[in-house]
């Protein structure tokens, strides 16, 4: 009998976000980046759409995206509600990822709308979640309001979107349980 259920399962139910200041400086080796990013080419999707695009962020890149989220935060809050904290801390999470993942969206308004686009891809980001747990990988999807203005940054084309920014690294955080109300209150069986 296989055990895949109960393999795929303990998966699941043991993804957790993991945030930057958690992780170990260790590379993740590019073959295993290659297999987490493969297994998100086999999300759902609507018309064979696969509208997910991926931008991977390492090495000198991260300090370039950081600086540029700090840009970004630097222009577009007002003067009175700039936090040199707030500023810092995209550089320090950038550099405390071993890789980032800009999460981008392909849009095919003929095809389908974009709430199916959207939903395609956080079923992928989901697969590259579960994928990055396995290997015990940390990661996190951040979508901070400046993601709208990475377009430049990131060289997407005019139907293309960022809908976030997927931080991964090692870690040595302990395993912890999902904070999750029962099941049966969520759901309702229809069946008559």
């Amino acid at each position: 009998m296989s055990n895949k259920p109960e393999i795929l399962t303990e998966i699941i139910k043991g993804r957790r976000s993991i945030f930057p200041d958690s992780y170990i400086q260790k590379e993740i080796p590019v073959e295993i980046i290659e297999q987490i990013l493969e297994s998100a080419n086999y999300a759902p999707t609507h018309k064979l759409t696969q509208p997910w695009r991926f931008v991977v962020i390492r090495k000198e890149a991260k300090a370039k995206l950081g600086a540029e989220l700090g840009r970004l935060y630097k222009e577009t809050v007002p003067a009175g509600s700039f936090l040199q904290k707030k500023y810092d801390s995209f550089s320090a999470k950038t550099a405390q990822a071993d890789c980032i993942l800009a999460i981008n969206i392909q849009f095919n308004a003929d095809k389908v709308p974009a709430w199916e686009e959207i939903a395609a891809t956080a079923c992928a980001v989901q697969n590259i979640a579960l994928t990055a747990e396995a290997f015990n990988i940390g990661a996190y999807w951040s979508s901070p309001p400046l993601i709208d203005d990475l377009g430049d940054f990131l060289n997407l084309e005019e139907n293309e979107k960022c809908y976030g920014l997927f931080y991964m690294g090692y870690h040595n955080e302990e395993p912890r349980e999902a904070s999750r109300t029962a099941m049966a209150d969520k759901v309702k069986w229809l069946e008559k």
